[in-house]
């Protein structure tokens, strides 16, 4: 991998090789949600991005930063959902041979959509296999290369790039709100966005049954939840990134959590107001913003705060998507 660490160079290096490539995704606005919160609040909708979430952006950048050789070869990845129908896209769209490592249980609609972009599938029992052993075995096995979903530089800077488009289309924000997972798109939207528009602050937002970043920057140092429960299926990760926490521990002004409620919510609100499907994951953000874990202004007077809040993605079975909208 070339370099070490990641800088605004590299997410601006990124942004020149995606241009042409990924959408440049729309900022959507509510003057219902600016009443409701007390500011001016703008939505970067990725659920438009090209794969229906941001992943797309890191998955091609690292990509086609491999040398012939690796292209020749091939690429694995494991992911039960939006990384590994983003590899599978970039992967169709560079014409390199892609593996998917994914869960036998995993959502048939997720592992479609990945099939569909022509990767191969290799299902694996999570009760008794690790996804990343599975794909370990099979990159020495075919001399793969392994495309890691987050805790890797080429795929933070990749993912930055949404913050170089979002500093670039908001203008002055005194906020951004984006959701942690493993934590590759926060480390690489607070890179862009400290290097474009200083002084604005960029807050991670979490499940509150998976919030293994926000416990870990309070202990200082990375820790592993004994469980992980959430309907946000893209934010299970049971620990940061070695790579992401460095940077987001560094960079991000502070984590909040949110409640599956307050997730429903924000998905029905999106659904509702702007005509937009977003996935549990993709919710999270503007959950902090309309549960009050993250304080936006005096509610019934917009034009305080600017506040931009990443809407990560929109893939999610539409039967799901019908029963969480009709849940209480």
């Amino acid at each position: 991998m070339p370099g070490t660490g990641l800088d605004f160079d590299r997410v601006r290096a990124a942004a020149a090789r995606l241009a042409g490539i990924v959408h440049r995704t729309p900022l959507l606005t509510s003057a219902t949600l600016n009443a409701r919160c007390g500011a001016s609040v703008w939505l970067k909708a990725e659920p438009f991005q090209r794969g229906g979430s941001f992943k797309f952006r890191g998955a091609y950048n690292r990509l086609s930063l491999l040398d012939a050789g690796e292209r020749a070869r091939g690429v694995v990845a494991y992911s039960s959902g939006n990384h590994g129908a983003a590899v599978a896209l970039a992967a169709a769209t560079l014409g390199i041979k892609a593996v998917v490592v994914v869960p036998a249980t995993g959502s048939p609609a997720k592992l479609a959509a990945i099939e569909g972009y022509g990767a191969e599938i290799r299902r694996y029992d999570p009760a008794t296999e690790r996804r990343e052993e599975v794909a370990a075995a099979l990159a020495r096995e075919r001399s793969l290369t392994i495309i890691a979903p987050f805790d890797d530089y080429d795929i933070m800077a990749g993912q930055g790039t949404l913050g170089v488009e979002l500093a670039e289309q908001a203008g002055d924000l005194d906020l951004v709100l984006v959701p942690i997972g493993g934590g590759g798109l926060a480390a690489g939207v607070s890179t862009a966005i400290t290097a474009l528009r200083p002084g604005t602050a960029v807050i991670g937002v979490e499940p509150a049954g998976a919030d293994d970043t926000r416990r870990s920057l309070r202990a200082g140092h990375r820790v592993t939840l004994d469980t992980v429960d959430t309907i946000a299926d893209g934010l299970r990760a049971a620990t940061p990134g070695e790579r992401t926490f460095g940077v987001n521990r560094r960079l991000l002004q502070d984590v909040v959590t949110v409640e599956e409620a307050a997730i429903v919510e924000a998905m029905r609100f999106c659904f509702s107001r702007l005509k937009v499907v977003v996935e549990p994951s993709g919710a999270v953000p503007l959950a902090a913003l309309l549960s009050g874990a993250v304080p936006a202004g005096e509610p019934g007077r917009a034009g305080g705060r600017n506040i931009a809040v990443v809407l990560s993605g929109g893939n999610i079975d539409p039967a799901d998507f019908a029963a969480l909208l009709a849940s209480g």
